[in-house]
């Protein structure tokens, strides 16, 4: 890629980015439009109960969030060898297919199963732009060519998120996400003229990409990305309730508090690609132990609005600061297996996104109130910081028995 102009470069990482930019609006928007959602497809439960009703909505979240988790590991393995482009291309129109096909759901099993298929292709398009964008930056660069790449997931949640939750509250959230399926035409096009190609692993196979799963570090990054954003997603599953009903925000407001949470996790994105390039576990560990006590701060004070959007700014801005970290880890445990660990973290993300939605769910369901998932969240993230310590310690206790071992700075503990 070195013979590639500044210019190029910059046109297709800006390619790779719009589509994370379309993937963090389908996924995100749904946060924005539970109440839509929910007295749409659920019309006689949100009559007898509109908290129950809204957290059975919350299970359209948990759908995508598995459809990620399925498709993550499978495309990835089976399609390693795939020329990258191509492979871009293609994820790409299967997204803009299946988020048309979300919008015409007319029930909401359907919907269920409709999210679940839209999410298939998620965590392998990360994954290989994730590779595709560390080739453009060079080496020395992983993890700010990871973040670039994350970052049109974050800005989606700056801009994308609050426009579209805004058109789904005034037009209908399907109108809402046939927008979405524009974004991803979009990115289609985008790829097709302005991606380099770039070939896929020849020498890729099914069983030596899976041994990337014989390794123990590799668990504990993938434990360490489902705890971390298990705890981000017990809160940002049900913000529209929590800016409603606790911060006494009217409903016309929830897109600036989508905003908000959308600014906080584009610093932190930008922030965490450089803490990554330091040293990944120490990215972990800086960023679990800041995401907690933001936690605990959004559960004291988004009982006001100003407290809310503190608390929600804050929130976002710190769960983010760990996610370049877990990729370039992920890509540096996984030995040949580059493909499939790529695409593992967003597995591994959406896993805690199911994990997040879906016991938020039971405590709201339980009449713990719209507080409540926060305090969830950060019972969850301490048992991901927990696991960070360990996967640190094993490091350590590694290196300590190979001391002639060269570790590269994105693999030693400190």
């Amino acid at each position: 890629m070195t013979d590639l102009s500044p210019a190029r470069v910059r046109l297709a990482l800006l390619a790779l980015a719009l589509g994370g930019f379309g993937i963090g609006t389908t996924e995100f928007v749904a946060m924005g439009l539970l109440p839509e959602f929910a007295s749409d497809l659920l019309p006689e439960v949100w009559a007898s109960d509109s908290e129950l009703a809204t957290a059975s909505a919350g299970h359209l979240i948990s759908a995508y969030a598995l459809g990620v988790v399925v498709g993550a590991p499978t495309i990835a393995t089976v399609a390693a060898r795939l020329p990258r482009r191509a492979l871009l291309l293609g994820l790409a129109v299967a997204f803009t297919i299946a988020t048309v096909a979300s919008a015409l759901s007319p029930t909401h099993e359907v919907a269920l199963v409709a999210r679940f298929v839209a999410g298939l292709p998620h965590g392998a398009y990360f994954g290989v732009a994730s590779l595709v964008a560390a080739s453009l930056m060079g080496p020395g660069k992983r993890g700010q060519g990871v973040a670039f790449v994350m970052a049109g997931l974050t800005v989606a949640n700056v801009i994308g998120v609050p426009l579209i939750t805004m058109l789904g509250q005034r037009q209908g959230w399907q109108v809402a996400y046939l927008a979405v399926a524009g974004i991803f035409a979009a990115t289609a096009i985008s790829i097709a003229l302005v991606v380099p190609a770039q070939p896929g692993d020849a020498g890729a196979t099914v069983r030596r990409e899976l041994t990337a799963m014989r390794r123990g570090q590799v668990w504990l990054a993938l434990a360490i990305g489902s705890l971390g954003f298990g705890g981000f997603f017990a809160v940002y599953s049900y913000i529209s309730p929590l800016a409603t009903e606790v911060g006494d925000i009217p409903t016309a407001a929830v897109p600036w508090v989508l905003a908000t949470m959308g600014v906080g996790m584009t610093v932190g994105n930008l922030l965490g690609g450089r803490l990554a390039d330091r040293g990944s576990l120490r990215g972990m560990l800086i960023g679990f132990v800041l995401f907690i006590a933001a936690l605990g701060l959004l559960g004291v004070i988004s009982g006001s609005p100003v407290g809310l959007f503190v608390g929600i700014f804050a929130v976002g801005t710190t769960a983010c600061l760990t996610t370049p970290s877990i990729q370039t880890r992920l890509m540096d445990v996984a030995g040949e297996s580059q493909t499939l660990a790529a695409a593992l973290n967003h597995a591994a993300l959406n896993i805690g996104n199911s994990l997040g939605a879906f016991l938020g769910a039971m405590v709201i369901a339980a009449g713990l109130g719209f507080v409540a998932p926060t305090w969830l969240g950060l019972g969850i993230a301490v048992l991901g910081l927990g696991i960070v310590l360990s996967a640190r310690a094993v490091q350590v206790r590694t290196d300590r028995q190979r001391p002639t071992a060269v570790s590269t700075p994105a693999v030693t503990a400190g």
